[in-house]
């Protein structure tokens, strides 16, 4: 008996070491003194919460629980010890003045860990509005002196879901240098007239994974840069914006090629534009292949909804004249169907100095709701191979 007595006492001091182990896995940020009142500046309680649990040995999770916590610039900087959750149920706010946060690094920057999960539901309120009144980026031209709302730089294994961006001052989120990122059920909002509020924004980075988002801003939805590769977008709805873009590509030397996107089961709605690849005329030599956007719905898009634009010159400020060094194969456009405000629905304006090669087009039907005429496409410098219902006819006419 004295021997059975020893065993289950020394059970339950495991159970209760477990216990224990499993509560101080949990690092609630008001038991780091944040008020969650909205006005008092509860960032180093969420900072100093961070730091104790990336140092933990055993998985651990950052609690931001319901309320309203205005934050400065935060870091969520690795490596880690052990996986962490960061579990944003309540809503941070940014400062409103810009002033108050460093551009450069962004308002919450999370850096080189392996294994984060961020979720909860919660919102990272930017809170643009101020800061856009006092810096007109369309007229100064110094759209990047404001911060970025969420920079996700060197993640590995990771996962973002179920959380909200909302008004931010300039990109909501940008991926950098990541490797194995899922973004799952992400709401990204912006008014209509705010720049350069691009949701996603994409670069040097592989495998990454972007499903069931709903983004609504003034800018692209979801753009790609240099070095994107194994990209998979899906069932994400768009609109208003820019639509959905790889590129632009080409203004700069160095840029790493870009591969193996899929953009699918998409709608876009209200949208300046539609699916598109942009590069710059006069550029250094560059790749952009395996590009492939399929089962797509468009909603009344502004310009047309299918685009290669290799003469993209925003601005006019590019030497338009000299052709895009940019490599653009391997592209396909398949099933997509919907209304455009534009009678050009699909343009293929290829390089003149690098022809697109391998163009395949396919199940094709936009009608346009306009009043100046019938649905058409122009292309040039491609031969596209053409299967199944296409609507308008294909490359019926040649872009000027």
């Amino acid at each position: 008996m004295g021997s059975k007595f020893i065993l289950g006492t020394t059970f339950f001091l495991f159970l209760i070491s477990f216990s224990i182990k499993a509560r101080a896995a949990d690092f609630d940020i008001k038991k780091y003194g944040a008020k969650a009142d909205g006005k008092t500046d509860d960032s180093q309680a969420i900072n100093s919460a961070w730091k104790e649990a990336c140092a933990s040995t055993t998985p651990s999770t950052v609690v931001i629980a319901k309320g309203n916590y205005m934050a400065g610039p935060m870091k969520f900087q690795g490596p880690c010890k052990a996986p962490v959750s960061i579990r944003v149920e309540g809503t941070l706010q940014a400062p409103a003045e810009p002033e108050k946060l460093k551009s450069q690094d962004g308002w919450v920057v999370f850096l080189n860990i392996d294994g984060l999960t961020v979720s909860g539901g919660g919102t990272f309120d930017g809170q643009g509005s101020v800061a856009r009144s006092k810096n007109d980026c369309a007229k100064t031209g110094k759209c990047n002196s404001l911060p970025i709302n969420i920079r996700f730089t060197g993640l590995t294994n990771s996962h973002i879901q179920n959380i909200t961006t909302l008004n931010s001052k300039l990109f909501h989120i940008n991926v950098l240098n990541c490797k194995n990122l899922t973004l799952q059920h992400v709401i990204i909002t912006a008014p209509g007239e705010s720049l350069n509020t691009d949701g996603i924004h994409i670069g040097r980075s592989s495998n990454i994974n972007i499903t069931g988002a709903e983004i609504k801003t003034s800018d692209d939805c979801i753009s790609l840069g240099d070095g994107s590769q194994q990209i998979n977008i899906e069932k994400v709805k768009c609109g208003p914006g820019h639509g959905i873009s790889i590129g632009s590509l080409g203004r700069y030397h160095d840029e790493q090629p870009v591969t193996g996107v899929t953009v699918r089961n998409c709608t876009i709605s209200n949208t300046s534009n539609g699916v598109r690849v942009k590069t710059w005329p006069a550029s250094p030599n560059g790749v952009a292949s395996d590009l492939h956007f399929e089962d797509i719905i468009m909603e009344n898009v502004k310009t047309s909804p299918v685009l290669i634009d290799q003469e993209y010159c925003p601005n006019g400020q590019c030497q338009a004249k000299i052709p895009s060094k940019v490599k653009i194969s391997n592209v396909s456009f398949k099933n997509i169907r919907g209304t455009s405000a534009d009678p050009v629905v699909v343009k293929l304006a290829c390089s003149k100095g690098i022809p697109c090669q391998n163009v395949q087009i396919s199940d094709i039907h936009l009608t346009y709701n306009g009043k100046n005429g019938a649905a058409t496409s122009v292309c040039t410098n491609v031969k596209p191979t053409m299967t199944g219902q296409i609507f308008p006819p294909a490359c019926a006419k040649t872009a000027a």
